[in-house]
């Protein structure tokens, strides 16, 4: 595995491809996550593990030096119920439609973004930056395939029931007042007669 492959927790699944290896044709892009970069994954993420992560992607050019990135992410995990604590297995599948552009672009292209969102309830995403020459697409397919973990796994057919709630009869909005009239004195409680 190349150096720039390995896993690390900022990046556990790296895969870097330089623009100027896309053909003015295209280029169709498939590669899986190593065993080591699915173990980082699992970590990053807090999944018991991460057994299959797959991405297929289709590069083109769109002029002006960006890049138009359309693809998926497929992946198997497993996580931990919430409810029974037991083995979960997931599957997860994100369609992915970004636009990469060179990092000088980004604050003009995302001020043009931003002014778009202004007149219009469809706000588009902002543009990718293409860092040194090159996209990581291993990055692409990880924030892709973390969008698609669900955060509170259960079991098929499993349903979260609360803990019943016992209703105590001195609980209601005037327990407080009657507490505070039971720790007066008697005597306070009466009026004083008006002196002559």
């Amino acid at each position: 595995m190349p150096e720039s492959h390995k896993p690390t927790a900022e990046n556990p699944w790296s895969a870097p491809l330089a623009v100027l290896q896309i053909p003015e044709t295209g280029l169709h892009s498939v590669f899986e996550a190593s065993e080591a970069q699915r173990a980082a994954l699992a970590a990053v993420a807090g999944l018991r593990d991460v057994t299959s992560a797959r991405a297929t992607f289709d590069l083109s050019h769109a002029g002006g030096g960006r890049v138009h990135v359309v693809g998926q992410v497929e992946a198997r995990i497993g996580q931990t119920c919430v409810v029974t604590l037991d083995p979960v297995d997931s599957d997860i599948r994100e369609d992915i439609d970004l636009m990469f552009v060179p990092e000088a672009e980004i604050k003009r292209l995302s001020s043009l973004v931003d002014e778009e969102a202004e007149d219009t309830d469809d706000v588009p995403d902002p543009p990718e930056p293409i860092v040194n020459g090159s996209i990581d697409l291993g990055r692409v397919a990880t924030d892709a395939l973390f969008l698609g973990i669900d955060p509170y796994p259960r079991k098929p057919g499993v349903a979260f029931e609360p803990p019943p709630v016992i209703v105590d009869p001195e609980d209601h909005p005037f327990a407080a007042l009657k507490a505070l009239k039971a720790e007066q004195p008697a005597d306070a409680t009466r009026k004083k007669p008006k002196g002559k």
